[in-house]
């Protein structure tokens, strides 16, 4: 969903160049509150092949972006910006008992309380 005319665009903590495709599509504009949880890939991403499940989900432009593993090309992983994350879960969703059904097949993906991930990043005004 592109911004509506005259609004802001939502700005990351990384930069725009670095975000690689596959990107998340949706909101462009800035998050009204800080949630309370984030969204924290773990270092048990694969990268999905360079299909991600949980990108797809996820309602933020730009928020889960793909990162290359310099070390070991063609292989990735996805990360998230930190001031994107609405913290909505989307890309976790589980179905009951645990059975997959959305979102990451690896439980790569954790929600953190946002003052911990403060610690790392620097505090985050909204």
């Amino acid at each position: 969903m592109p911004a509506a005319p005259g609004a802001t665009r939502a700005v990351g903590m990384v930069p725009d160049e670095l975000k690689l495709e596959p990107k998340s599509k949706g909101l462009t504009t800035p998050r009204k509150k800080k949630p309370k949880e984030l969204a924290v890939i773990t270092e048990c991403c694969t990268g999905c092949a360079g299909s991600p499940a949980c990108v797809e989900y996820c309602p933020v432009e730009d928020c889960m972006f793909w990162v290359p593993d310099e070390d070991n090309p063609p292989f990735g992983r996805i990360q998230v910006d930190p001031i994107l994350c609405i913290g909505c879960k989307k890309c976790i969703s589980k179905g009951p008992d645990g059975c997959f059904l959305d979102g990451c097949p690896w439980d790569a993906i954790v929600m953190i309380d946002t003052t911990e991930v403060e610690k790392e990043v620097g505090a985050m005004a909204i």
